[in-house]
C-alpha cells in the first residue's frame, strides 16, 4: 500500500455535503445547501439551446466569450460607475469558487499571510494550505457579524500578501457599509496586500441598501479581484459559471494559471449568459425577488421559538435556538434533520474554533410551499 502523505490533512466531507446527505437519508426538508428548487428562466435556457444550434460547442476563447465580457464591463459600470477593459480585465470562470483557487494558486507562496474573516465559507482555508500560506482569521461577532478594523489593522504584517472579504456575507446574511470600504481602502493604502472581495450574492441585497463593490473606490479596486457568480444570480447553481475581475497586471497572473486550470468555461451558456444580461431587469429584480422570500419565512416563525436579525443579503437566513435547547449546533441540526425533517448548516464549522453561537444557517432559496412547510415544522419545536 502506498504511503499518501496529504497535503490536506485536516480536510473531510464539507458540512454542505454532509447535511444534504443527511437531509436525502431522512427525507428531510433540505434547507441546507445553498440552491434553488425553484426552475430557471425557460428564456435563459432556450439561449443555451440556440448557443448550441449557432454552433457554439467547441472550446471558447481562454479568456471567456468576448460578447460576455463586454457585457460584464458594461454592466459593472452602469452599477458601480468602474470601468473594467473586457479584454484585459475580466475573465469568465467556472464558477466563483475557481475563479477564488486560481487567485490563489497565482499569487499565494509558503509563508505568505491571508487574513480572512470567520465565519468563512469553506473554500478559503483549504485552498490557501495548499499552496503553503498561512491563515490569519478574525472572527466576526452575532448577531450582527460586524468587522472590528482595528484588530484587522494589529494583524497585518510584513508578510501579508493577501485579505479576503465576502459582501453580502455567507452565512451571515450580513452585508459591508460604505463606511467599512472607507476605512479598508485607507488601511490598505501603503500596503502592496491584494484584495479578494468575493461578491457573488451581490444581486442580493435587502432593505433598499445598495451593494458596495470593491470597484466602487478607487484604492480598492487597484488592488482587487472581484469574483461572481451567475449560478448564484441566475438560480443555475449547477453550470458553475462565474467571472472574476481586476486590474490588467493582476489579470495577466491569473490567467498564466487558469489557462492550465480549466483553459476555458462552458461556450454555449457564455452565449446564453451574454444575451440575457442585455436584459437588466433580469439581475435587478433579483433584490425584490428575494426579499419577498426572506419576509415570508420570516413572518411564517415570528412565533416560533427562535429568534433572528433579517439578512441584510444572501438568501440564507441565521436563526438562534437558544430559547430551545443548550445543545452544541451541530448536535442539534442532526436532531432538526432525523427527528423534525428539516436539514440546516450549523455555522460553528465556520467559525474560529468552532465557536458555537447557537445559531443555524436556513437556505430560502426555495418555493413558497417549501417555505411554509419547513415554517410549519420550526414553528411545532
Amino acid at each position: 500500500m502506498q504511503n499518501i502523505n496529504s497535503k490536506l490533512p485536516e480536510v473531510s466531507t464539507t458540512i454542505f455535503t454532509i447535511m444534504s446527505t443527511m437531509a436525502n437519508e431522512y427525507s428531510a426538508i433540505n434547507l441546507s445547501q445553498g440552491f434553488p428548487n425553484f426552475d430557471v428562466d425557460p428564456k435563459l435556457i432556450d439561449l443555451v439551446t440556440q448557443g448550441m444550434k449557432k454552433g457554439y460547442n467547441q472550446y471558447a476563447p481562454m479568456p471567456g466569450f468576448m460578447p460576455l465580457r463586454e457585457s460584464i464591463a458594461e454592466k459593472t459600470n452602469s452599477l458601480y460607475g468602474s470601468t473594467y477593459h473586457p479584454e484585459t480585465e475580466v475573465t469568465i470562470t467556472s464558477g466563483a469558487t475557481q475563479a477564488i483557487f486560481t487567485i490563489l494558486s497565482a499569487f499565494i507562496r509558503p509563508g505568505d499571510e491571508v487574513i480572512i474573516f470567520k465565519p468563512a465559507y469553506d473554500c478559503y482555508e483549504p485552498s490557501i494550505e495548499l499552496f503553503g500560506g498561512t491563515i490569519v482569521p478574525i472572527q466576526m461577532s452575532a448577531p450582527d457579524f460586524s468587522i472590528d478594523w482595528q484588530e484587522v489593522s494589529s494583524k497585518i504584517t510584513s508578510e501579508t500578501k493577501m485579505m479576503i472579504i465576502n459582501s453580502p456575507h455567507n452565512p451571515s446574511g450580513s452585508i459591508l457599509s460604505k463606511k467599512d470600504m472607507l476605512i479598508l481602502e485607507k488601511l490598505l493604502e501603503d500596503t502592496n496586500i491584494i484584495l479578494v472581495s468575493d461578491e457573488v450574492y451581490e444581486h442580493i441585497i435587502f432593505d433598499g441598501a445598495e451593494h458596495q463593490s470593491a470597484a466602487r473606490y478607487p484604492g480598492l479596486k487597484a488592488r482587487t479581484f472581484i469574483t461572481a457568480s451567475f449560478g448564484k444570480t441566475f438560480h443555475t447553481t449547477g453550470w458553475k459559471m462565474g467571472y472574476c475581475l481586476a486590474p490588467s497586471a493582476l489579470m495577466t497572473e491569473f490567467r498564466k494559471v487558469h489557462q492550465f486550470n480549466v483553459f476555458c468555461s462552458n461556450h454555449p451558456m457564455q452565449y446564453a449568459l451574454a444575451e440575457y444580461l442585455k436584459t437588466p431587469e433580469n439581475y435587478l429584480s433579483l433584490a425584490a425577488f428575494y426579499q419577498e422570500k426572506r419576509d415570508l419565512f420570516l413572518s411564517l416563525i415570528k412565533d416560533s421559538r427562535f429568534t433572528f436579525t433579517p439578512a441584510g443579503g444572501t438568501y440564507f437566513q441565521l436563526l438562534n435556538y437558544s430559547k430551545i435547547t443548550d445543545e452544541g449546533d451541530v448536535a442539534f441540526a442532526e436532531i432538526l434533520t432525523k427527528k423534525h425533517k428539516i436539514a440546516s448548516i450549523p455555522v460553528s464549522v465556520f467559525n474560529l474554533n468552532q465557536r458555537d453561537d447557537t445559531v443555524l444557517r436556513f437556505c430560502f432559496a426555495k418555493k413558497n410551499d417549501t417555505l411554509k412547510k419547513a415554517a410549519e415544522i420550526l414553528c411545532r419545536i
